[in-house]
C-alpha cells in the first residue's frame, strides 16, 4: 500500500448530497478495497415508542426481510446478497434502525437496489407478521434466559426509570403480540420518510454514480412529519439496586453511573478514563480484580453516549460467595479515578483510543456507519481527523475533572442476577469511601 493510500484509509473525507425530497446520501471513496458497504439508516427505535408499542421498531425491522412484490420470499431477498458472497443484516437500537449489506465492488448496485426495494415495497402480510412475532418472542426469551443480558436490562431500568431509555429494545412478548398491521403501516408512514433517511456508502465507488442510482430508486420516497423520540427525563435514582434471583453458579453484576450525552465536550475524556479503568488487560480493574485478587475471569468498563444522556458501566461475573468482596473492590477502583491518573496511563490510553479508531476505519462498513449515524443523529459529521484531534487534546486534568463529575454516589446503581434475594444487603455497599 502506498503512503497516499494509507492516508486515505484513515481519512473520513466524504461527499454529501441531499435529494429534493430531503433524503441524505453520504459516500466515502477509497480505492484500496474490493468491498463496498451500504447502510440505510432511519430515525426509528425504542425511544420513539409508547409503552403500548414497545418493540414495534424491532418487529418492523424484521418485517422488511419478509418479501416485496419483486422478491416475495425471504430467501429471494437474502439470495441477492448472499448469492454473490456478500453479507446482509440489520439492527434496531434506541435511536436508530439500520439495514446494511457488504458486497464485492462489482455487485454493490444490486445491494442498493435491494435495500431500496425493501424500504419502499415490503408487503407486511398478516400471516408473515404473525409468524415473525413468534420469532421475536424467541429472541426476547433468549435474552431473558441469558443472565448477562438480563443484568444489562435491569441496569438500564435503574439508570433510566419509567421511560423508553430504560426499556428493552425488543419490548416484551405481551407488547409485541399486541402490535397490529395498521400500527406498523402507520410507523412506515411517519418514520420511514425521506428526511428521516440517511444512506451511507463506503468503498471503491463514485459519489455521482451513487446519487444517480439512489435518486432513481428513492427520489419519490414521500416525506412527512416525523414522530420525535421521547426525551430523556432526569429522575432521582430512588431505586438503586435490582436483584433477580437465579440459581446460577456465577453472579452477573453490572455497576452503572449516569454519564454524558454524545455532544458533551467531556465525552472524549470520559472515554479515555474508561480505557484506563477497565477496557484492557493492563487496566486498573483487570489488574486489581483479576490479576491481584483472582475474583473474576472477565471484568470490563465501557461508555454509552446517546443524544441527551449516557452511562459509564462496569460489568463482571463473580463467584456468588465472593460478591461481597468484589463489589467494594470495584467501587474503590472507580473512586480512585477521581484522584487522577499517571502520565503513563494517560499517554497510553490516548494512543490506544486513537489507534482503535484508525484501525476501525480500515473497514468499509465501519466508515459507512461512522458517517451515516453522525449525520442522522447529529445533523453534522466530524471527520476522523477532527475526532483524533479532540482525543489528542484531552489532558490528565480533563480526565480527573470528568471523573469527579461522573463518579458520584448519588449517580450509582447496581444490578445483579444470581442466587440472591436481598437488595438491601447490597444497597449499603453503594458508596465511594
Amino acid at each position: 500500500m502506498t503512503t497516499s493510500e494509507a492516508q486515505q484509509l484513515v481519512s473520513s473525507s466524504f461527499d454529501r448530497t441531499v435529494l429534493p425530497n430531503g433524503l441524505r446520501i453520504l459516500t466515502s471513496t477509497f480505492r484500496h478495497t474490493n468491498a463496498v458497504s451500504i447502510i440505510f439508516l432511519f430515525g426509528a427505535g425504542s425511544r420513539y415508542e409508547t409503552p403500548e408499542l414497545a418493540g414495534a421498531s424491532h418487529l418492523f425491522e424484521h418485517m422488511l426481510f419478509k418479501g416485496t412484490p419483486e422478491r416475495p420470499t425471504p430467501r429471494q431477498i437474502s439470495e441477492v446478497v448472499e448469492g454473490v458472497g456478500g453479507t446482509l443484516n440489520a439492527f434496531t437500537d434506541r435511536e436508530v434502525t439500520g439495514y446494511w449489506c457488504r458486497l464485492a465492488q462489482p455487485n454493490y448496485r444490486e445491494g442498493i437496489d435491494l435495500l431500496s426495494d425493501m424500504t419502499l415495497n415490503s408487503l407486511f402480510k398478516e400471516d408473515d407478521i404473525a409468524k415473525e412475532k413468534q420469532v421475536v418472542y424467541e429472541e426476547i426469551r433468549a435474552s431473558n434466559d441469558s443472565p448477562g443480558a438480563r443484568t444489562s436490562m435491569l441496569l438500564d431500568n435503574l439508570l433510566w426509570p419509567e421511560q423508553p431509555m430504560g426499556r428493552d429494545i425488543a419490548g416484551s412478548v405481551e407488547s409485541v403480540g399486541a402490535i397490529s398491521r395498521d400500527e406498523m403501516l402507520k410507523y412506515l408512514e411517519t418514520q420511514y420518510v425521506a428526511s428521516n433517511t440517511v444512506i451511507a456508502i463506503a468503498g471503491n465507488i463514485e459519489h455521482a454514480d451513487i446519487v444517480e442510482q439512489v435518486e432513481g430508486l428513492l427520489g419519490g420516497l414521500h416525506d412527512g412529519d416525523i414522530l420525535p423520540m421521547f426525551p430523556y427525563e432526569p429522575k432521582p435514582l430512588t431505586k438503586r439496586v435490582a436483584v433477580e434471583h437465579r440459581p446460577t453458579e456465577q453472579a452477573h453484576i453490572s455497576i452503572g453511573l449516569t454519564g454524558l450525552d454524545n455532544s458533551d465536550p467531556d465525552r472524549h475524556a470520559l472515554s479515555i478514563m474508561s480505557v484506563i479503568l477497565g477496557e484492557t488487560m493492563s487496566s486498573r480493574l483487570f489488574e486489581e480484580v483479576r490479576e491481584q485478587r483472582g475474583l473474576a475471569y472477565d471484568i470490563h468498563s465501557g461508555t454509552h453516549f446517546f443524544s441527551d444522556c449516557g452511562a459509564l458501566i462496569v460489568e463482571s461475573g463473580i463467584d456468588p460467595g465472593r460478591v461481597d468482596e468484589a463489589i467494594p473492590v470495584i467501587l474503590a477502583e472507580l473512586g480512585k479515578m477521581r484522584d487522577g491518573v499517571t502520565e503513563a496511563e494517560w499517554s497510553q490510553a490516548r494512543e490506544l483510543t486513537k489507534g482503535r479508531m484508525m484501525l476501525r476505519m480500515e473497514e468499509s462498513r465501519a466508515v459507512s456507519s461512522f458517517l451515516g449515524i453522525q449525520e442522522l443523529l447529529r445533523d453534522k459529521v466530524e471527520t476522523v481527523e477532527e475526532v483524533l484531534a479532540k482525543v489528542s487534546a484531552v489532558t490528565r486534568e480533563d480526565i480527573q475533572r470528568v471523573a469527579n463529575r461522573v463518579i458520584q454516589s448519588e449517580n450509582l446503581v447496581l444490578a445483579i442476577v444470581g442466587p440472591f434475594d436481598d437488595a438491601s444487603h447490597f444497597e449499603a455497599m453503594l458508596k465511594f469511601d
